[in-house]
Formats: C-alpha cells, structure tokens, sequence
C-alpha cells in the first residue's frame, strides 16, 4: 500500500500505560514515531490553571507535583460506574472520580469542569493522531484502533466517542490479542491453533485462534478489564504505605503528592524485580534516617500470584469454549508489558508445555497488528481475512426478568440471530424490546444497552401475536436489533447505543466544541511547546556558559546572556509568532556553541588522562 494522503489508515493501539500508532508501507508495517525517535506515549493527560492541557511523557512527569490534575489509567474507568471505580481504585488514583445526578457513569473532575473518560482518551488519541502526521508528513482521518477482547460493547462504544470526538473515524474495533496474531503470522504460514496471552496495564485477555489459509478465525476469548500491571503495582504500593505507616502512625494520612510518588516509585520496583531478585528505596520523610524499603522477587511473586492465576483460570475457560486441550495448542504468543514479569512466563510455559513467543516488542506488537489489519480494510492485504468473535452474549428481557440470549459469545462476527416471541397479557398494543448484555440468566445480573418499543398492535388474546426479533452484529461490531410482528406486519428498530455510553448528541456537541476551539486549542498547544523549547535551549545553554574550560570573551558571553533574557521574557508572554522566531534564531545561533562544548569537553579529559602518565 502506498502512503499517500487520503487512503491511509494508521493502527492505533489505546493503552491504559501507553498508547502509539502504526502503518503498514512498502518495506512492511513500522511504527509511527515521535520527532526523537520514542514510539511509546504515556496514555496520561494533565490539564494546566491557564485552560491547556498536556499529553504524554510531560504530563507523566507531572502527576506527582499535580496529582489532582492529572489523568492516567483512564481506560480502566470506559464505561464504568462510579461504584465499580471506587471498589477496584480506591483512592490510588490521585485525581477525582465522580458521577452526576443524571448518570452514575463515572467522570473526572478537574477543578470545576468535568471530563468524561471518552474525552480524556480523546485527547489520547488526538496526541496518536498528531505525531502519526507529523511522521506521514500528511492529515490521518482514519483508523482502526484496539480494545481488550473482553470489552463489552459499552467500552467499545465509549471508545468509538473517544475516536470521533479526536478528530478519527474508528473504521474497526479489533481486539487486541487477535491483532496481536496478525501481527505473528506476518513472516509466516503457519496454521493450526495459537493462544494469544495479552496482560497489559490494566487488563487481561486471553483469545485462541485458528488460523487456516491466511483465515484468522477467533475461536474463543476471555478476560478481565481490570486486571493488569497496574494491580499489580497496587501490591507493591500497599507494602510501601504499610513500611511508612509503621516509621509514622498507622492511620497517618499520606499527602496525594506522596501516593502518586509512591505509585511511580513501586512501577519502577516492579520493573527492577523482572531483571534481578531484589529491589530497594529510601524514603526521606525528615525522620532522623530514610525509611529503606526493600522487596525481593520472592515476596512480589507470592503477592500477585493470586490475580496470575485468575489468568490462567481464563485461559482454561477459552480452551474450554473452543473445545481444544493445552497439548493441542501450536503457539502461545505473549503480549503485553506485563508478560515481561518472569513468574508470568513461567506459568504460562507449564500450563500449555511450550515455550511462549516473545520475539517481538510486547508493548508494539498490538499496533502492529492493527496497522496490519488496516491494510487490510484499505485494499492493502487481499490474502489476509480477520474473523473476530462478540465476547458476551446479547439477548432480550423476557416475562419475569429472564434474560433470552439471542446472540452468544464467542459468536463470529458479523452475526444474525432471530428468534419468535409473543405477548402475556390479552389485548396488548405495544411491547417494549429491553436489549441486554451479559452471561447470567436474570437481566438484573446483566448490562442495559438499549430499549425501543413496538407500538400499534392489534388487540389480540396472549400468545397469538407472532414477533419475531432479529439481531444484527456488523463487522464493526455495531448492534442493530428489529422487531416485527408477522400478522400485522408492523416494524421497528434500534441501532444500540450503550446507555453507559455517551449520547449521540453528546458526542456531537464535543466534537463541535473541539471544532469551535480548534485554533485556540493549537495555539495553545503550540506556546506550551515552545515554551518548553525555550527553557531547555536555555538550560544547555546556561550548562555550556558554566563549563571552566570554554574559551567565551566578555564581549559574547554578554551578548549570549542578552539573547538568554530575551528568551525568558517571551515565554513569559502570549505572542506565539515572536517566540517561535526566537527559539528558532537562538538555536541556529547556539548550534556551533554546544559542538564546541562538546570538542572542550573532550580535550579537557584527553589533558587530564595524559597528565596521569607516568613521564
């Protein structure tokens, strides 16, 4: 496929740590980098007092000094109410989660505005979006973006209103372990039945494919949306407050600066125990010693082997549905930053008696496959054909609360399912059509996604009335459900939008907001930049000044040091346009500076190495 404007569509994978794009080109599919060369951007948002907002690896860095105003792990709360939030999060968020009076679907409260998660992943995806042009060199409108297996289909919703309101149109929801198998079968032909293991940031997938003749048919998947490293950073960050408690007071409470600190800090543990057997931090509290915490692999392993073997218990489950047996497994695949944790690899490897693909960049391979399957769907790729399932069964509400299934899951997709029905009470007019999701029996244990009624119904004794009801799964995944009753020969429909989604008109006034304010939003964006532009050219600059060994003349250090205040007193102000014109000159100007530094420097060591010569 060529990269030309106007028929490329990127791969996106949405993560809960980190989110990046990916395309398919002439030399294969690559990922979309930013301008320093990093691929990975952190999925976190930290909205500014002046009304900005950043994304990324700067907003990251600020969600210890601004806890409250900055937002990450947000995928963990698509779709979800307040209650589910606060039973799985606790207070280990550090921003506020809230709900409304006319919604119990959990939202950000950042100040006196509130965000709901599709908007803050908006600006996720908006941040993918802008760094995969700047690296096409052209606008991207189309994509086909990633979701947990075991999303269900108001998360998917919500993230289709997260695409939409960044500017993207979402052309296919895939799920990420089967994008994942795209992305392995790339350099192959392999065929038979492969296992893909997904455990990210914040969720846990797992899909057994069979793969026949370039036909990528899932078989079965299972999961957990919210199980993922960030639990298992929780074990850790548990221990850490519990070791501070004890050097303070066991009901101290711990400033939400320090929570977030300690929530980076335990990351950062997690990641050390993959690569030794033990882990160490100090904690400086003012006490008359830091408070040195320590933890081995050991100790990590025996606290999250529970939630691993939650995932193995997945992992049977899908074998189960697709009705094979580990030994009849050809290829596990791991994907996942998470399946760096040895213990996960260790599992994995006895549970299935194969040693688990990880050849490729687990925190890659999910884009990768998107890109691929958005080839696909663009006309690049003829001989690929991508068969996902729906991962939880759809059906209607019938007499007492019963839940009919209609569609089940692990159903192929696209999908139609029709079933008969009739009325209970003589003479009815009308007959309300609840859509539900969900694997339990009573609609009480199951998701709302949509009600419609069909109305004008002659009056006719119980049970005569004949209704036959239809459902309808797209390839995009998007649910459409009629009703007809066959001797009136009366109609209607739905096309099903979640109610824990946001509405159509809600969607339609974000995205005409994030039109309205399109150029100021730039603009702003821009001067944050350059901002920041400026006050690192400044800092290098200051560095080389202070260097002893740099030959300057009174006559330019005064004249650098000018240059430097001017700098400063426009990333004070609001004039873009001036600021820019200035970054660009001083950089031009100290670009022959930081070459020489670097030659002084290196002269500087030569001279003190041959001053250490025996003569």
């Amino acid at each position: 496929m060529s990269e030309k404007t106007g028929d490329v569509v990127i791969g996106i994978d949405l993560g809960t740590t980190n989110s990046l794009a990916a395309i398919v080109g002439k030399d294969g599919p690559r990922i979309l980098t930013r301008e320093d060369g990093a691929a990975l951007i952190p999925s976190v948002v930290s909205f500014l007092d002046d009304g900005g907002h950043l994304v990324g690896e700067e907003a990251r860095a600020r969600s210890v000094t601004h806890p409250r105003s900055t937002v990450h792990s947000v995928k963990r709360l698509m779709g979800q109410h307040l209650e589910e939030v606060r039973r799985r999060e606790g207070d280990r968020l550090g921003y506020e989660v809230v709900a409304t009076e006319d919604s119990e679907l959990a939202r950000v409260r950042i100040g006196d505005k509130l965000y709901t998660p599709q908007e803050i992943s908006a600006l996720v995806l908006r941040e993918v979006k802008r760094v995969a042009e700047q690296a096409l060199g052209h606008e991207v409108e189309q994509a086909v973006i990633t979701v947990p297996a075991y999303f269900d289909d108001s998360q998917r919703q919500a993230t289709r209103d997260a695409a939409r309101i960044a500017g993207l149109q979402a052309l296919r929801i895939v799920n990420e372990p089967t994008a994942a198998a795209l992305a392995y079968g790339l350099d192959t032909s392999r065929e038979g039945t492969v296992v893909v293991y997904d455990l990210g940031g914040g969720t846990f997938d797992v899909s057994v494919l069979k793969i026949t003749q370039g036909v990528y048919k899932v078989a079965a998947t299972a999961g957990d949306t919210h199980l993922g490293g960030d639990d298992f950073d929780h074990e850790i960050m548990d221990r850490i407050l519990h070791a501070v408690r004890d050097h303070v007071s066991a009901t101290a409470t711990i400033p939400v600066e320090a929570l977030q600190q300690i929530r980076l800090s335990a990351e950062g543990l997690k990641r050390q125990l993959s690569e030794r057997q033990d882990a160490h931090l100090e904690i400086d509290l003012g006490l008359d010693e830091p408070i040195a915490f320590r933890i081995t692999r050991q100790e990590f392993e025996a606290a999250v082997r529970p939630r691993l073997d939650e995932t193995l218990a997945c992992c049977r489950a899908a074998l189960k549905d697709a009705g094979v047996t580990p030994d009849q497994v050809d290829e596990v695949v791991l994907v996942g930053g998470s399946t760096r944790i040895p213990l996960v690899r260790a599992l994995v490897e006895e549970m299935f008696g194969r040693t688990p693909h990880t050849e490729l960049d687990p925190d890659r391979v999910v884009a990768l496959g998107a890109a691929i399957q958005a080839d696909v769907l663009s006309g690049g790729n003829k001989d690929l054909l991508l068969l996902d399932v729906i991962p939880l069964s759809l059906g209607i509400e019938t007499v007492g609360g019963a839940f009919a299934k209609l569609v089940t899951r692990n159903s192929t997709v696209p999908a139609r399912a029709t079933e008969m029905f009739s009325t209970s009470v003589d003479d009815q007019t009308s007959i309300e059509i609840n859509v539900f999701q969900g694997e339990r029996e009573l609609v009480r244990d199951c998701r709302p996604l949509g009600a419609f009624k069909l109305r004008g119904l002659p009056g006719m004794p119980a049970g005569l009335p004949r209704v036959e009801v239809t459902f309808l799964v797209d390839a995009d995944g998007v649910l459409t459900v009629k009703a007809r009753e066959q001797r009136s020969e009366l109609e209607a429909s739905i096309d099903v939008v979640p109610s824990h989604g946001l509405t159509r008109d809600e969607v339609k006034d974000i995205i005409r907001d994030s039109i309205k304010e399109a150029r100021s939003d730039f603009a702003a964006r821009e001067l944050i930049e350059l901002r920041n532009k400026a006050h690192n050219l400044a800092t290098g600059t200051r560095r080389v000044l202070a260097m002893p060994e740099m030959p300057f003349t009174d006559a330019q250090r005064k004249d650098i040091e000018d240059d430097l205040a001017r700098l400063d007193t426009l990333s004070k102000g609001e004039d873009v346009a001036a600021l820019r014109e200035a970054c660009d000159a001083f950089g031009d100007k100290t670009q022959a500076l930081a070459d020489q530094a670097i030659g002084e420097a290196i002269k500087a060591e030569l001279n003190r190495e041959q001053s250490r010569l025996p003569s």
